[in-house]
């Protein structure tokens, strides 16, 4: 089949521009990849980024928008710009892969997502853990009914950030809970769907003189139990405590560390209980080594290939965004 020819544009250091620009590089079987763009003078805010892009087609927004040959763009700027370049990518008619969660304005984001289906065009969001392959073993599993019903979920995705980044978060409504917590609320949603009551109880730990919201905690209130998302940038060893915890009536998976650094790419473990005894121990599993990046970006091209459906759908992004916002104290 004819190579998908895609551009980039953006990257920054807190983002995942590089990793992705490297796995359309590697999936050249794939993808041919035409060139890339610096708006938001990138090339000086994030030097060290823009070396992995020495050697390839420096290009201008525009030249990319405008190239006919172009069938897809993927946008990876600061979260800030997301939505913005999106917004542009989809009046050009070029399928879309962007990061996540989209810029701060839901008005933009609504009518980025209006555009995209008006015209048929894949949208494709950058939540890398729903390609996680113990996370997705997971969630075949709650379709399946082998957990029961599911009465909470516990999420935690933290991190240890310098003062630097952690004040960079008060760019965004929420701080911590736009910028990662939004993978937790993602996971959330696919399991339990929507939550009768959203609470956030996002804050600063105020440490090294930084304000913003650096730890972020949301509750989501169902009918039959409660659901937390937790994500911080200032914990030691938050990396390995980043989890998923799904509690059913027949029984209980725990994925955790939801990643483990490993030589050629990462792993994940799940513990796995369906006992009724207190004192039996699980089943645990750990996953083959694997690039987190990878099998996302090779969904994109089989989607704009139209060799799969998108299992997310326009409405589905939408409103994930909506929940964000909301987790985020914003969005009525």
């Amino acid at each position: 089949m004819k190579k998908i020819k895609v551009a980039q544009i953006g990257t920054s250091k807190n983002s995942h521009g590089n990793p992705i620009w490297q796995s359309l590089l590697k999936q050249s079987d794939i993808f041919e990849v035409v060139g890339y763009a610096f708006p938001e003078n990138e090339r000086e805010k994030f030097p060290d980024c823009a070396k992995a892009f020495d050697g390839y087609n420096e290009m201008t927004v525009d030249e990319i928008l405008n190239n006919p040959e172009i069938e897809a763009v993927v946008v990876e700027t600061e979260e800030i710009h997301l939505t913005k370049y999106a917004l542009m990518v989809a009046n050009a008619g070029k399928h879309l892969h962007m990061e996540k969660p989209g810029g701060v304005d839901f008005a933009d984001f609504k009518k980025l997502v209006e555009i995209l289906k008006s015209k048929n065009l894949t949208f494709s969001t950058g939540y890398m853990y729903r390609f996680n392959p113990k996370i997705q073993e997971a969630l075949l599993k709650v379709k399946n009914g082998e957990l029961g019903e599911i009465y909470s979920v516990e999420a935690h995705m933290d991190c240890k950030h310098s003062a630097e980044v952690r004040q960079w978060l008060d760019n965004f409504p929420g701080g911590m809970m736009f910028f990662l917590g939004c993978h937790l609320i993602d996971l959330i949603y696919q399991i339990q769907g929507e939550p009768e009551e959203i609470i956030p109880l996002n804050c600063s730990t105020g440490y090294d003189g930084v304000t913003a919201n650096d730890y972020g905690m949301v509750i989501f209130k169902y009918k039959n139990g409660v659901s937390f998302a937790k994500t911080c940038a200032n914990e030691n060893g938050g990396f390995l405590r980043r989890q998923l915890v799904i509690c059913g009536a027949k029984g209980t998976i725990e994925i955790k560390p939801l990643e483990v650094s490993a030589e050629g790419g990462l792993y994940t473990v799940v513990n796995e209980n369906y006992n009724t005894d207190w004192y039996k121990e699980g089943t645990v599993t750990q996953s083959e080594i694997y690039d987190r990046y990878d099998a996302m970006v090779k969904n994109f091209a089989d989607i704009v290939r139209g060799k799969k459906e998108n299992s997310y759908s326009y409405d589905y992004e939408l409103n994930l965004y909506r929940l964000i916002q909301k987790a985020c104290g914003g969005c009525n």
